[in-house]
């Protein structure tokens, strides 16, 4: 057997899939969700089987007949990402999420290779703010918009 792109991305699927559903039974559920048929395992239980069956698939049925290369990387891009995200990380409680994930998501998009400023922002910024509103008003998730010195 020689390993192609897809067997390799197939490989490395199923090692996700399988540790995300050994890390299933974290879930913690209330005393009343016991005997329910729906909680908050069942969707990440059904995501796991799902992927552990397609990542299957991909490893014995692979389509790509090309053989694995390392030397086909682009590699300054890739550590190029790594610093933009180490970056991210650390920026992103002082600007606070709007600002940083937006700088984040527009430097991303232009190290692919847009050149558009219109088009960088009309993408990332709307994005960034609809993916706040979700984690604030639709899970409860408290993420600070703002930097430090702009809140309350």
């Amino acid at each position: 057997m020689f390993f192609t792109k897809d067997r390799i991305g197939g490989i490395l699927l199923l090692i996700f899939c399988c540790f995300y559903a050994l890390k299933i039974g974290n879930i913690r559920l209330l005393p009343f969700q016991a005997d329910q048929a729906f909680t908050a395992r069942t969707m990440p239980e059904a995501l796991a089987i799902v992927g552990i069956i397609l990542s299957m698939a991909l490893i014995i049925f692979p389509t790509n007949r090309e053989r694995f290369s390392i030397r086909e990387f682009n590699w300054p891009l890739g550590l190029a990402f790594l610093v933009l995200m180490s970056l991210y990380g650390f920026t992103v409680r002082p600007f606070g999420f709007l600002l940083a994930t937006s700088a984040f998501l527009i430097a991303g998009f232009a190290m692919l290779g847009e050149r558009s400023p219109v088009k960088l922002v009309l993408v990332a910024v709307p994005l960034v703010v609809l993916f706040w509103a979700l984690m604030n008003y639709g899970l409860d998730v408290t993420v600070q918009p703002l930097p430090s010195f702009l809140r309350d």
